[in-house]
């Protein structure tokens, strides 16, 4: 049985972090393509541009917008490719970092991930998600390394709204229990190796953080001041859950992002809110008698989770879609990692359980 582990290299986190920015780019050259979101662009580019300059560091802009798709991709290789960056920076939400991910995938070369939300754990990653026209998720590719670094400025992500925050505490708080079931059922995790015990300390400190830390650092978000609560629960959103997805290995809850999109209403609904969702099918799933279901309702309800698939935003699921939404989650890798094999039939009534 081998285990694997795998980081970035550096992480850095806390406010004014982003002044390292330029520091940390000299590195490697003297130029950078910086993969951006455009709206990003607008409140911090100019500010970019000056830390990097300073530091003897160009870069060559690359705006992004919209769903990262294979299209995308390739339009942005073209426009980027020409420059021979010896380092892509990679800025902005969850999608710009994809986007980033996919030209250093492509230009073989390091990454540099500067996340301005808390929404999801992209930023400490080499998976990179690519989804088709109509904002299904198209498939899951990879880096063949980590970000190089990842400098995580909490005053920037104390500024973006409490949504994000939100959704980033749903992709995170399932870790703890993904990772069990890989291990229990001697799945792979996406290093395609075998977990190790610290993947899974790492993915138990992210959830007994958020426990603790998410409603005051809740309450943070937004304002753009971040305090010692935000400050830890950002660690674990990004940080701990980054490393215990990636390590520990993925189940039910992430495989179900796979279904839940085809349901009416649920197209657009935000990554980290259906994993909020799929968390809660997946301990239903498990029968647990441990309290854990108990205890995920009542912290749902202080940081505003939804726990039904109709606070998540879905309408009038019916049984015969809820068997297809069950019917593509079986077919992501991750379903394999559960303590039985499920059926169509056992998903879908978990599926209808929490219609609410």
């Amino acid at each position: 049985m081998l285990k694997i582990f795998g980081a970035p290299s550096r992480y850095l986190q806390g406010p004014g972090a982003i002044e390292r920015l330029g520091a940390c780019a000299a590195l490697f050259g003297d130029r950078a393509a910086l993969v951006i979101d455009a709206y990003v662009l607008e409140l911090l580019g100019a500010r970019l541009d000056a830390i990097c300059e300073a530091q003897g560091v160009r870069l060559h802009t690359f705006p992004v917008e919209g769903d990262i798709t294979p299209d995308s991709v390739a339009r942005l290789c073209a426009q980027a490719m020409p420059t021979r960056p010896p380092l892509v920076i990679a800025a902005g939400g969850g999608k710009a970092l994809d986007a980033g991910k996919a030209l250093a995938k492509a230009a073989h070369c390091h990454l540099v991930t500067v996340p301005t939300v808390a929404s999801n754990d992209a930023p400490t990653s080499k998976n990179y998600v690519l989804y088709d026209a109509g904002h299904r998720l198209l498939a899951v590719e990879h880096m063949l390394f980590n970000p190089t670094m990842v400098l995580v400025d909490t005053a920037l992500v104390a500024s973006a709204p409490a949504a994000f925050f939100r959704a980033g505490l749903g992709d995170a708080i399932s870790k703890k229990f993904e990772a069990e079931q890989c291990a229990r059922h001697g799945g792979l995790n996406m290093y395609e190796g075998h977990a190790t015990l610290t993947a899974q300390s790492i993915a138990d400190a992210c959830y007994r953080t958020l426990l603790a830390d998410g409603e005051a650092a809740l309450a943070a978000a937004g304002t753009g001041k971040p305090t010692p609560a935000f400050e830890r629960a950002v660690e674990a959103m990004i940080l701990m859950s980054g490393l215990g997805f990636e390590s520990g290995g993925l189940s039910i809850a992430h495989a179900l992002t796979r279904g839940l999109p085809h349901l009416p209403g649920l197209a657009s609904a935000p990554h980290g809110l259906q994993v909020a969702v799929g968390l809660l099918v997946q301990l239903h799933l498990e029968q647990r008698s441990d309290g854990a279901l108990d205890a995920l309702h009542a912290w749902y309800g202080k940081v505003g989770l939804p726990s039904t698939l109709r606070e998540l935003g879905a309408t009038n699921v019916d049984a015969a879609q809820a068997r297809q939404a069950a019917a593509l989650t079986l077919k992501a890798r991750h379903a394999a990692n559960f303590d039985r094999t499920l059926t169509e039939a056992a998903l879908a009534d978990a599926l209808l359980h929490y219609v609410g």
